[in-house]
């Protein structure tokens, strides 16, 4: 059981589209550099500006972009010196619960956002897989949503917290909550969690399961490997109106796609 933290603010968050940009501060957002209509490898020199720019690769039948998300392991700045190895795993995540706020016309899905984990000396990606299965957008269906929520961390201070035992803990470098940021992100992109950025664990919102291949170094020491923290109500993501997230409209079979 993550250590619960002993205060935490109020806030509702909005959520953004996710974008390179403005994700920037927390990690990395993967995209693809190409419309997706695009459908013949084309010359580099024909296409707008890009950093890292694209090579032709594979007898010239594709872009090669590369890199695009760095692999960091810092495990040797870790207090066991227990070396780290590289590890891919698969989280076949389901669509979450979200609560309802308002009434009538005003009526709205939130989702609570009650724990958030970091990993000190590792970054990690998340990239959904089997989207030929899932995301229908030309014929207007839907699409594979997911919520990515981030905070940054309070280097050097400490928070208060209970364990399991109801004991009063510290939590070293904890997440700073009065600046959680929330993002809505598609089926077409991934996303790099920073070495020590704190972030809850995945959301998925549309009506269906994701599968997200995760990419990050791990050492088996727990404490080295993932930290937590949890906290009582209070941090909600507002996602505005009931089924604007590929959920069924009460009362209704259709199913609506987020217009980012």
């Amino acid at each position: 059981m993550a250590p619960i933290l002993t205060s935490n603010p109020t806030l509702t968050l909005v959520p953004e589209p996710l974008t390179p940009t403005n994700f920037a501060p927390y990690g990395t957002a993967i995209q693809s550099p190409l419309p997706r209509d695009l459908s013949i490898a084309v010359q580099p020199s024909s296409l707008p500006p890009h950093n890292p720019a694209p090579v032709l690769a594979n007898q010239n039948s594709a872009l090669k972009y590369s890199p695009i998300s760095p692999m960091l392991d810092t495990y040797k700045n870790g207090p066991s010196g227990q070396p780290s190895a590289t590890r891919m795993t698969m989280f076949c995540c389901f669509p979450r619960k979200l609560r309802t706020i308002g009434s009538g016309t005003s009526e709205k899905e939130a989702f609570d956002v009650r724990i958030l984990e970091r990993h000190p000396y590792t970054n990690q990606t998340f990239i959904p897989t089997d989207l030929s299965s899932h995301s229908k957008v030309g014929n207007g269906d839907e699409e594979p949503i997911f919520l990515v929520v981030v905070a940054p961390t309070l280097e050097g201070e400490t928070a208060t917290a209970k364990n399991e035992a109801g004991e009063t803990i510290t939590i070293r470098d904890p997440p700073d909550l009065r600046n959680v940021k929330a993002f809505i992100a598609r089926g077409g992109q991934s996303v790099t969690y920073g070495v020590g950025t704190w972030h809850a664990p995945m959301v998925v919102l549309g009506p269906r399961r994701v599968d997200f291949v995760v990419v990050q170094h791990i050492n088996g020491v727990d404490d080295e490997d993932c930290q937590e923290a949890a906290f009582g109500e209070g941090v909600v993501v507002d996602l505005g109106r009931r089924g604007q997230y590929g959920r069924k409209e009460q009362g209704s079979a259709k199913l609506w796609t987020a217009k980012l």
